[in-house]
C-alpha cells in the first residue's frame, strides 16, 4: 500500500511541472506575438517614408515615431495637424496621447469646462438669441395681457373725479319759469358747451318729485378754461329777477355701493378729439343726410279696390309716377303698395335734393281727384299689407271665374 501512495504522489507532482512549463511556453509566445506585431508596425512607417527627404541625417519616420526607452511606449505624430498618438497594447491601436495641449484643444471645438459642464458662451449662434428675444418679448407680452385681465376682474368701486378734468358747473337760484334753451343760452355766454352722442347740449335742469323745475341746473362745457369763466362772470349775477350762483360741480355718493349690480352698458362715443374739432371749428360743414331723406311716401294716389278688377292699373300707374316725378331727378325705384287702404307708393330718389323738390311739388297737389300727401319717409312704417286667408281664396276664385269666362268667349 506504502508503494502505491508514492506512487500516486510521484505523478501529481510531474502533472504539476507539465502545466507550469505550458503556461511558461504560453507567455513566451504572448511576448513573441507582441514583439512581432511592434516589428510589423514599425516596417510599415518605414515603407511609408521611404524616398522622403525630411532631414539628411534622419529618415522622416523617424521625425513622427519615436520611442520612450523608459516605458518602451510608441508615439506618433501627425504631420497634418501635429496631434500625438501612443500605442495601446491592450486595444492594439493608436490612441490620441492625453495632455494640456490636447484638453485646451478639445474645450476649444465643443465647449466644454475642465468640470465636465457644457459652457453657454461659446459658439452661439445667431438665430439663437433671436429665439431667446423672441421668447422674451412673447412672456412680456403674455404678462402684460395678464395684468389687464386681473385689472377687469378686480371689484368696482366709487372714484373721486380729478377737479382739473371736471368741467361741469352746478347753478343754483335760477327762475321757476326757465326752460332748456335759456339755459343754454345763458351758459354759452362763457363757453362751448359739450354735446353728446345725438348732439343735443350737456345741460340738465333737476326738478322735484312732482315735476316741477327745481331751480337748480348743471352744465358741462368743452373746455375747462370756461369753469373758470362762468364761475367768475355768472356767479352772484341777476338773471330775469333771481340772484344765481354758479360753482364748479362736486359729485358725491348717493347711496351704497353695490358690486354685485350688473353696470350699464356704455355707448359707443366718438373719440373725443374729433368731437372737440368739430366744436371749435369755424366753418359751417352740411351735416350728412339719411338715407331715408331720399325716398318720398305719396298717400291718396288710388283706392286698393280698383285694382282687384285691373291688376294692369299698376304698371299705369308706376309709369304716371316716374314721368311726372323724373321732373325733380334722378329716380332710383317706384313701389305702389296696392293693398295698402290708404293708396300709398314710395319714390326713391339719387340725391336727398331731389326728394325735397318733390315734396315741395306734390304735397296737397290734386291726382284723380283726391288731394295727395307727399312726405318723408320715418325709416320705420311698413307699408306693405298682406292679404288674409280669405281675400286669398277670393282672388283665386275671381281668377279661375275669369279664365273661364275667357275660354266660353
Amino acid at each position: 500500500m506504502s508503494d502505491i501512495s508514492e506512487h500516486d504522489s510521484d505523478s501529481d507532482v510531474d502533472d504539476t511541472k507539465k502545466q507550469d512549463e505550458k503556461k511558461m511556453m504560453e507567455t513566451a509566445n504572448n511576448k513573441q506575438d507582441l514583439l512581432d506585431d511592434q516589428t510589423d508596425i514599425v516596417n510599415i512607417l518605414k515603407k511609408q517614408a521611404v524616398g522622403a527627404s525630411h532631414d539628411s541625417s534622419k529618415p522622416e519616420w523617424q521625425h513622427y515615431l519615436e520611442q520612450n526607452s523608459s516605458n518602451e511606449v510608441y508615439t506618433y505624430t501627425d504631420p497634418t495637424d501635429g496631434t500625438i498618438y501612443e500605442w495601446d497594447q491592450g486595444k492594439r491601436g493608436w490612441i490620441p496621447k492625453i495632455d494640456d495641449d490636447f484638453i485646451a484643444y478639445y474645450q476649444a471645438n465643443y465647449g466644454f469646462t475642465p468640470s465636465g459642464e457644457h459652457d453657454p458662451n461659446i459658439n452661439l449662434h445667431d438665430d439663437e438669441n433671436v429665439k431667446d428675444e423672441t421668447s422674451k418679448v412673447s412672456k412680456e407680452k403674455k404678462s402684460e395681457e395678464m395684468k389687464q385681465k386681473k385689472r377687469k376682474n378686480e371689484e368696482q368701486e366709487w372714484f373721486d373725479i380729478d377737479q382739473k378734468t371736471n368741467n361741469n358747473v352746478y347753478v343754483t337760484g335760477l327762475p321757476e319759469n326757465l326752460t332748456e334753451e335759456d339755459f343754454v343760452t345763458l351758459m354759452s355766454k362763457c363757453g362751448i358747451i359739450m354735446e353728446d352722442d345725438t348732439g343735443a347740449k350737456k345741460v340738465r335742469l333737476y326738478k322735484n318729485t312732482d315735476g316741477s323745475f327745481k331751480g337748480d341746473a348743471r352744465c358741462c362745457y368743452l373746455k375747462h378754461e370756461s369753469v373758470d369763466l362762468a364761475c367768475k362772470l355768472l356767479d352772484e349775477s341777476d338773471f330775469e329777477g333771481s340772484k344765481i350762483h354758479v360753482e364748479q360741480a362736486v359729485f358725491q355718493l348717493k347711496g351704497n355701493f353695490n358690486p354685485n349690480l350688473k353696470p350699464k352698458k356704455k355707448k359707443k362715443k366718438v373719440r373725443e378729439g374729433k368731437g372737440q374739432t368739430k366744436l371749435l371749428d369755424w366753418v359751417d360743414r352740411p351735416q350728412k343726410r339719411s338715407k331715408f331723406d331720399r325716398i318720398v311716401i305719396l298717400k291718396n294716389m288710388f283706392d286698393n279696390k280698383e285694382f282687384e278688377n285691373d291688376p294692369t292699373l299698376i304698371n299705369e300707374l308706376k309709369a304716371d309716377l316716374r314721368s311726372e316725378c323724373e321732373k325733380f331727378g334722378e329716380i332710383k325705384k317706384i313701389i305702389v303698395f296696392d293693398r295698402n287702404p290708404e293708396g300709398v307708393a314710395s319714390i326713391l330718389f339719387k340725391e336727398p335734393e331731389y326728394a325735397d323738390k318733390c315734396i315741395e311739388a306734390l304735397n296737397g297737389r290734386y291726382y284723380a281727384k283726391k288731394v295727395l300727401s307727399a312726405t318723408t319717409y320715418d325709416g320705420v312704417t311698413n307699408y306693405q299689407v298682406q292679404e288674409t286667408a280669405e281675400e286669398e281664396a277670393k282672388r283665386l276664385q275671381d281668377w279661375e271665374k275669369f279664365i273661364s269666362d275667357e275660354e266660353r268667349t
